[in-house]
């Protein structure tokens, strides 16, 4: 069950990069503090890859076509899945939009029986369902919600589905590129799809914010925490991806919702409603069911 242990480990590293780059949101905004993660993660990826091909024996993979689409659709999906939830959680808060980005367990579960074939017991599909129902009710929004309330719901919801796409991207990267050596084949998708992020966004940047490269380049020192704990976060998301299938994958990372929950409430100053703790339990159950499933 090594993908249950890579799996909880990423879910506190995701919540300190969170929590990094909401705050150079305001800066960089939300498309520089999404290269954050990339760029400034790329190093220690690098770095990682270096470790991982030294302790395989130094496997020789020849990627294929199947490889490199993976990776460019989860580094594209993922990108936009960033930049989604950074734009919610100023709408919604830290706590309550990192916990609707769960949606990407249902979506992830579908996507994955139907692009990869991927199969679930009854009692995890069960899960995905109570987990769905918990989010509804998680973003549902307040009578008399403004504006802002319902644009950050949606936008939590469209990071969980562009995630959700990512996840399964990311999955069928790794089991094309070397299927004896998972591991090697998560830290090599990595690598490949933050080195296509950084190149896109940088570019896209420097054509339409250079004020935003800026930004980035002056807060060097949180973006390179930032960058830190993605890079760390995303290696055992990729290495867990490439042992199990996306559904349960992701289902055993909603831990993190919790954890947002206490960052936002000690960060930030926020509180959840009566209703957001209930729509939060039944998330926690339905995990818990989709992972046992």
């Amino acid at each position: 069950m090594l993908w249950i242990l890579l799996t909880a480990a990423a879910a506190p590293l995701q919540v300190a990069r969170n929590a990094l780059q909401r705050g150079l949101v305001g800066d960089a905004g939300p498309w520089g503090a999404t290269l954050v993660r990339f760029l400034f993660g790329l190093p220690f990826s690098i770095a990682l890859l270096a470790v991982v091909w030294a302790l395989t024996d130094g496997p020789q993979p020849d990627p294929s076509a199947r490889f490199w689409i993976g990776a460019a659709l989860g580094a594209l999906a993922q990108v936009g899945a960033t930049a989604a939830l950074l734009m919610a959680m100023r709408r919604s808060g830290f706590a309550v939009a990192t916990m609707m980005q769960q949606a990407s367990l249902p979506f992830a579960a579908l996507l994955g029986w139907l692009a990869l074939g991927d199969r679930l017991a009854p009692g995890a599909w069960a899960g995905v369902a109570l987990t769905t129902v918990g989010l509804v009710v998680l973003s549902w929004p307040k009578r008399g919600a403004g504006r802002g309330a319902l644009a950050g719901a949606g936008l939590g919801l469209t990071s969980g589905l562009c995630f959700a796409v990512a996840l399964n991207g990311y999955r069928q990267a790794g089991l094309a590129l070397e299927p004896h050596h998972p591991i090697f084949s998560a830290s090599a998708a990595l690598v490949a799809a933050q080195l296509m992020q950084s190149l896109v966004l940088t570019g896209f940047l420097a054509a339409t914010r250079p004020a935003a490269l800026k930004a980035v380049a002056a807060s060097w020192r949180s973006s390179l925490g930032a960058g830190f704990f993605g890079s760390a976060a995303s290696a055992c998301w990729f290495g867990a991806l490439a042992l199990a299938p996306a559904g349960p994958v992701r289902a055993v990372g909603v831990i993190e919702a919790p954890i947002a929950a206490a960052a936002g409430h000690r960060l930030f100053k926020e509180r959840l409603s009566l209703r957001q703790w209930a729509g939060g339990a039944l998330t926690a159950v339905g995990v818990v069911m989709t992972a046992l499933g």
